[in-house]
């Protein structure tokens, strides 16, 4: 859009429609002032001791067409270079940001110049008739010129909220005033739209007191003129602040309200230059801040498990070393001639088809409610039933070694891996320094199932598991079969070994292709 284009010195810093926009609502709004200013002076100010009052009226009337002509395409004039980057400058965009700012106080001080002079001169005109009516007159030309003004203001600042937005973004306002913006302005709009029209009320009240040839018919049409005038100019003037505040407060409040129901994809335009520009774009970097924590969140738990990163969030930032002895069931799959391979192939290759083995593996495992507590090279090792607990977690192991094993010879004939599975109770927690730590499961049945990795690389299917876990199966015991007993190496005990009695036969037989070849990461849901 136009507005958005970089300024240069010499080019206004919003584009045309924005400033046709602006010069039309202002010359509405001086327009609007001057015809309440000879409405006033038609029905209140003093004519009863002219010779020649109808004479008066419309030499008035011929110098205020005049001044008109002369000071709209001036005022207009004016109110460009006030948009408009008049020198070079090497902080073009600091440039922008202190004109778009300033120019609705610049465009009202350049419209109460040109009311002042508008004052001054028919104070001049009327004070050879009578310097009653010459002050009459100044008193209403001044109170009509500081209402619209104001009203001037608000309209302009509505106008640049699009302009303010793009020069405060990423630079958030600051103010180091004693007095608050919010304060000032609400003072300043309460003087506009209330205390100088009353101020009109009562100088027609001291008007008649001073003089005392006011009739009492005078004096009411007075009132209800001036009254009339209080209401409408307080009412314009007091829905133009309120809307100044609310808008940037209900923006605020919809964000929020987006961020309550999880959407973080959330920005709080900032237009304002006071402390509600400050809630804005506080409100910018709280959702950013949000949204930075829950990619580390979504981060931390991909490195070490979803229930690990909720386990570490509960406790609400506190590192204990040390764990606690659980049951739990372990699976270790480890990949079969991953050296050779690394010899032949481009790493590149390797890499690809580690992650495309290891996603194969993540589905199985989080299918089944474990999680992959580490990868190493070419191994991974699963745990079930820790930092969380699972009912059933061995039969939740050997379920997710029989899918493993079978998923992995549809679809990676290329590569052989060993899967062992054992379980029994072991310590789960956090090993290492508060500096670097990780989670992690110790004890005979890791042991054990890294151990029968080995022993299923020689055996049919890949896959075998201690007698101990099946054991503790329940009905998953039925897939499994008892097959040999073996000593382990590092072990004084056999071990009895068993075996998938004829491959997976779980709810995904049939649509084990539509599982993924990419990279799993964490636990699912």
């Amino acid at each position: 859009m136009t507005e958005e284009r970089q300024a240069r010195p010499g080019r206004p810093v919003v584009g045309l429609p924005a400033r046709a926009l602006i010069a039309s609502v202002v010359v509405t709004a001086n327009v609007g002032g001057a015809s309440v200013v000879l409405a006033i002076a038609a029905f209140v100010l003093p004519r009863g001791q002219l010779l020649d009052a109808a004479g008066i009226r419309l030499v008035n009337l011929a110098v205020l067409g005049g001044y008109l002509l002369v000071a709209i395409p001036l005022g207009i004039g004016l109110g460009r270079r006030t948009l408009t980057l008049r020198r070079s400058t090497s902080d073009v965009d600091q440039a922008q940001r202190h004109l778009v700012l300033a120019a609705p106080a610049r465009i009202s001080r350049m419209i109460a110049v040109l009311w002042l002079l508008a004052a001054v001169l028919f104070c001049l005109l009327n004070l050879r008739y009578s310097g009653r009516l010459a002050f009459s007159v100044t008193a209403t030309v001044a109170i009509g010129g500081v209402t619209t003004c104001a009203l001037s203001y608000l309209l302009v600042e509505r106008m640049l909220r699009r302009a303010a937005a793009r020069v405060l973004s990423g630079r958030p306002p600051r103010r180091r005033r004693l007095v608050t913006g919010v304060m000032l302005r609400s003072v300043g709009f309460w003087v506009v739209g209330t205390a100088v029209p009353l101020s009109g009320v009562m100088l027609a009240g001291l008007v008649a007191l001073v003089y005392g040839d006011t009739s009492p018919t005078q004096l009411a049409v007075a009132m209800l003129v001036l009254g009339g005038a209080a209401l409408g100019s307080g009412l314009l003037t007091t829905i133009g602040a309120a809307r100044a505040i609310a808008d940037p407060v209900l923006a605020v409040r919809r964000a929020l309200a987006r961020v309550q129901d999880g959407d973080l994809d959330v920005r709080v335009p900032v237009y304002d230059n006071t402390e509600l520009g400050q809630l804005q774009a506080g409100t910018n970097g709280m959702v950013e801040g949000l949204r930075e924590r829950d990619r580390l969140r979504d981060l931390f738990g991909r490195h070490v498990g979803r229930d690990v990163a909720e386990a570490a969030a509960a406790r609400s930032g506190e590192i204990r070393l040390g764990g606690e002895v659980r049951p739990v069931a372990v699976l270790f799959v480890d990949l079969v001639g991953s050296t050779m391979m690394a010899a032949r192939r481009p790493p590149e290759e390797v890499v690809a088809l580690l992650n495309r083995f290891f996603g194969v593996v993540v589905e199985c495992v989080e299918q089944s409610g474990g999680w992959i507590n580490k990868f190493e090279g070419d191994a991974a090792l699963a745990i079930f039933g820790a930092p969380l607990d699972l009912d059933g977690a061995p039969a939740a192991a050997l379920a997710a070694a029989r899918r493993a094993g079978h998923r992995l010879a549809a679809e990676m004939p290329e590569i052989e891996a060993g899967i062992g599975v054992s379980a029994g109770d072991a310590v789960a927690g956090n090993l290492g320094d508060p500096r670097r730590y990780e989670y992690t499961v110790i004890g005979d049945p890791v042991n054990e199932a890294a151990r029968l990795t080995d022993v299923a690389k020689s055996v049919p299917g890949r896959v075998v598991a201690a007698q101990r876990a099946v054991d503790a199966a329940g009905a998953e015991a039925a897939h499994w079969r008892a097959d040999d007993t073996v000593t382990l190496r590092g072990r004084d005990e056999p071990t009895a070994v068993w075996v998938p009695v004829s491959g997976y036969r779980g709810p995904d037989r049939d649509n084990h292709s539509r599982a993924g070849d990419g990279i799993g990461g964490g636990r699912a849901g």
